[in-house]
């Protein structure tokens, strides 16, 4: 009987189709893993979950703990946006919790193409 259902587990899970951002994350997105998931109804970790950020208000994910200043921010998530935030949080939103920018615009470029594709 438990091989049976573990047989049936891996069919279904062969015919099922991930999302885009589950099987396509650039190298560019490596470091952005250790923070973050990209998964629909995927856990917060020490950053939120980023699935579905292209276009949702700043700090809107629920149950992640958002720094007093990203709650501010007023920011809503799109490529300009993304774009100013990845090349220097501090800046874009000074007191943000996210210590590591994204200083060349190629892997920023892929990290939001990425993302704009986890919908």
């Amino acid at each position: 009987m438990a091989i049976v259902g573990a047989a049936g587990a891996t069919a279904l899970l062969a015919t099922a189709t991930p999302t885009t951002a589950q099987t396509a994350a650039p190298p560019a997105f490596n470091a952005c893993k250790a923070c973050h998931t990209v998964n629909k109804g995927g856990r917060n970790g020490i950053g939120p979950n980023l699935f579905g950020v292209v276009g949702r208000p700043a700090a809107s994910v629920p149950g992640f703990n958002y720094s007093p200043a990203m709650k501010a921010s007023k920011l809503r998530w799109d490529a300009k946006t993304l774009d100013a935030y990845l090349t220097a949080p501090a800046k874009k939103v000074p007191g943000t919790r996210m210590p590591i920018s994204t200083p060349d615009p190629a892997k920023r470029a892929a990290i939001i193409a990425y993302l704009t594709s986890a919908k």
